[in-house]
């Protein structure tokens, strides 16, 4: 029985997990820890020296997702060198893909922050603003209104009370009243 992995008749497609699990049997010092950066055109020497193991498709899903993963980028803002299938360093780190990874690692920190105060005040304003257009308009009881809205009963004097003075204080906010013909 040979240890190579075998190929049957109808062969499983290879995930991208799989294709991990293989590469990192096959190429343990770049892919069995913490990411390095590959070498450029790293797909090709993969290819060479596991021909028919991995799929064009296949290899190019897990490279994309693997060089692009956070880990990978910082790594690539962090090493010297680029990094052969063996591990040995193979080429430098080009200052533009560099500044690439960083900037993408400060667009991923920056979507994960929370909004800021103002923003979230806003939003509270107009729902509330919402609220209280909605309850002018309503032929519900109060008690129905707020089941509706999901909100106490004993909160909806107060939410109302200030949605009326925030319209008041900013009249261009209001909403404008359609003239009739």
């Amino acid at each position: 029985m040979s240890s190579e992995p075998s190929q049957s008749s109808s062969p499983e497609p290879l995930t991208p997990a799989r294709c991990a699990a293989l590469l990192k049997q096959l190429f343990p010092a770049v892919f069995a820890d913490l990411p390095k950066p590959l070498k450029l055109g790293v797909r090709a020497d993969i290819q060479a020296k596991a021909p028919g193991q991995f799929p064009r498709d296949a290899l190019s899903a897990f490279l994309r997702r693997h060089t692009t993963s956070t880990a990978y980028l910082v790594a690539l803002t962090k090493a010297e060198h680029r990094f052969d299938l063996e591990g040995a360093a193979s080429g430098e780190i080009s200052d533009e893909h560099r500044q690439a990874a960083a900037d993408e690692l400060e667009r991923r920190r920056a979507n994960r922050r929370p909004p800021p105060r103002a923003a979230i005040d806003e939003q509270q304003r107009r729902q509330r603003a919402e609220l209280l257009r909605d309850f002018e308009r309503t032929t519900l009881t109060p008690a129905n209104f707020c089941a509706l809205k999901g909100i106490a009963l004993d909160e909806l004097e107060g939410l109302l009370s200030l949605a009326r003075r925030e319209a008041a204080s900013s009249p261009s906010q209001r909403p404008r009243e359609r003239r009739r013909p």
